[in-house]
């Protein structure tokens, strides 16, 4: 009886391991940025892509600079990241392939309603940096390598100046997180559109400068060079890429909406404008 109980428990261990690893082949690995984790897009969108695909999406959410060093490492299958000279130098480097342009959104500048650097109704990102730092105003900077840290240091410099005044605070955090320190030490910061529309109702700021063309946010799709590590899930990260710059996967991305808010306009296959920042009271 003994001898005749090692042969199925063998069996049974061996289908546990064959059915473990065909899961393991179903997920996708993709690494994205905060903003279209918090905003809500996400869940909107991927339980329709895993319902008509045989894959499960596993997202992690980091900043653009994060999200791409775990596709250089091939931690991930595929990115979905919003930093445009990052992500060309990602592919020309070799570590990326088939980007696609897959939406956009712009960013705006935040802060408190009494706006103490006489910054609101402006629409010169650059003019609105130069002036808080010359203020001294309080800024809470990402600090994480995002592609919205990536902007906030492009403007900086356009502005000819260096983040080091009195009021400045680089935080190492999300969007998510930066907002609600901004929010509670009444200062300023530049984030994505959508998110300061998901959290927006639960925040003690305004928008102060927007509609810049200078702010605008676009986002790619890459795949991870499946020739420069084993093991990827190249199939399954194209088939999330392709289904993205679908006519569904597009139909579905301007469709989506918080508060009656368009947070993000589909741009595949398009060549965009960098002024198509939208206003809040689009």
């Amino acid at each position: 009886m003994l001898q005749r109980r090692f042969p199925l428990l063998a069996a049974l261990a061996l289908t546990f391991l064959l059915a473990s690893g065909a899961q393991a082949a179903d997920i996708v690995r993709l690494a994205t940025t905060t903003s279209t984790y918090n905003s809500g897009l996400l869940d909107y969108l991927l339980p329709k892509f895993e319902q008509d695909h045989p894959y499960q999406v596993q997202v992690i959410p980091v900043g653009t600079g994060k999200a791409l060093r775990l596709g250089r490492d091939g931690d991930v299958d595929v990115v979905l990241t919003h930093a445009p000279g990052a992500e060309k130098a990602f592919v020309d480097a070799g570590y990326g392939v088939e980007p696609h342009g897959v939406m956009y959104n712009d960013f705006v500048i935040v802060g408190p309603a009494d706006d103490p650097a006489g910054i609101e109704g402006g629409d010169d990102a650059t003019r609105a940096f130069a002036t808080l730092a010359d203020e001294g105003a309080t800024f809470i900077s990402r600090g994480d390598d995002s592609g919205t840290e990536k902007k906030e240091n492009h403007l900086w410099q356009d502005a000819g100046t260096t983040p080091d005044f009195e009021g400045y605070r680089s935080a190492g955090q999300g969007m998510g997180a930066v907002l609600n320190m901004a929010s509670e030490l009444q200062g300023y910061t530049l984030t994505d559109r959508g998110t300061w529309l998901a959290m927006k109702d639960k925040l003690d700021l305004e928008i102060m400068v927007e509609g810049d063309k200078a702010l605008f946010n676009p986002y790619q799709v890459i795949l991870v060079n499946p020739e420069r590590h084993e093991g990827l899930n190249t199939q399954g990260a194209r088939a999330l890429a392709e289904w993205l710059i679908s006519d569904e996967g597009q139909d579905l991305i301007d469709a989506f909406r918080l508060n009656d808010k368009v947070l993000f306009h589909a741009s595949a296959g398009e060549k965009v404008d960098p002024s198509a920042a939208v206003q809040e009271n689009d």
